[in-house]
């Protein structure tokens, strides 16, 4: 079996729904059962890969991903998209990217589980009003919540988390991670998504339909999540790909002068589209 390691980072909001739901929220975005984080379902995420492999008409998408007809299974198996970094608007400063040290345990746990390094962390215990920075010290306000930010030895934690996106991340987050306490984050997580209201318009007379009034939830651009792969031999009868062929077959469908990947709904208006980045090394 072969592994890989994909970050993702939003450019667009991205819809991955839950279905309908009961309350105040037509249109929720799908979330842990157990954490009310935000993330978007391995199917999901699976489901968008072989898209893209279909619109590249490639020959491999039956061994990859499996046959239409279900002769046999797919050899890649595809993690829930799990959140790392959460955009947050901040009162007093840039927006911030918001994390919490269950977080990022559990991404140094990924991380392990697919023979990759993590970083050697060691957060102390917050308060509900304490938050860590690379180089803040001063009030900082959250949407609703106050913090009084520290200044926190956090540089071999950034240079971990860049390697989820590349570029100049690094030297953003110097400026704009902020960690805050899990219940804190609990909180932000759950009501920090952006929720927006849509109408369908009858063209005939200009006017809203009657009852076409619906709410509608969204990762924000910006979100920074993360994906595991596992790649077996190809299970369909007399052919010879392996693990790391079928691993070098999905890693191809993100070139680095197009790496990216459209998930959830709307897709006709331009949302779910994320930059995609495969972490080489996890570990500093």
């Amino acid at each position: 079996m072969k592994h890989a390691l994909l970050g993702l980072i939003a450019e667009t909001s991205i819809h991955a729904g839950a279905n309908k739901a009961v309350g105040v929220i037509d249109l929720p975005i799908m979330r842990e059962a157990h954490s009310d984080w935000p993330c978007i379902f391995g199917s999901a995420v699976k489901g968008a890969l072989r898209a893209k492999a279909e619109q590249e008409n490639h020959a491999w998408i039956a061994d990859v991903f499996g046959p239409s007809d279900t002769t046999h299974a797919g050899a890649v198996a595809v993690g829930d998209a799990r959140l790392l970094l959460m955009p947050v608007r901040s009162l007093s400063t840039h927006f911030k990217w918001v994390t919490c040290p269950a977080l990022i345990q559990r991404a140094i746990q990924d991380a392990k589980r697919l023979n990759m390094e993590g970083v050697d962390v060691d957060f102390p215990k917050l308060e509900n009003e304490q938050a860590l920075t690379f180089n803040m010290k001063d009030n900082l306000f959250l949407e609703e919540f106050y913090f009084k930010a520290e200044k926190y030895d956090l540089d071999k934690l950034i240079q971990w988390l860049g390697q989820f996106v590349g570029g100049d991340f690094e030297e953003r987050l110097k400026n704009q991670l902020v960690i805050v306490s899990d219940d804190v984050f609990s909180s932000i997580a759950r009501y920090s998504t952006p929720v927006t209201p849509h109408i369908a318009i009858d063209n005939t007379n200009k006017t809203v339909k009657d009852g076409h009034l619906w709410y509608e939830e969204t990762l924000s651009p910006e979100t920074v999540l993360y994906v595991t792969l596992a790649a077996h031999p190809s299970r369909k009868d007399n052919t010879q790909f392996s693990a790391e062929q079928i691993l070098a077959a999905v890693l191809s469908l993100f070139p680095d002068n197009k790496p990216y990947l459209q998930l959830g709904g709307n897709e006709t208006v331009g949302m779910g589209w994320c930059r995609v980045k495969q972490v080489e090394k996890v570990g500093v």
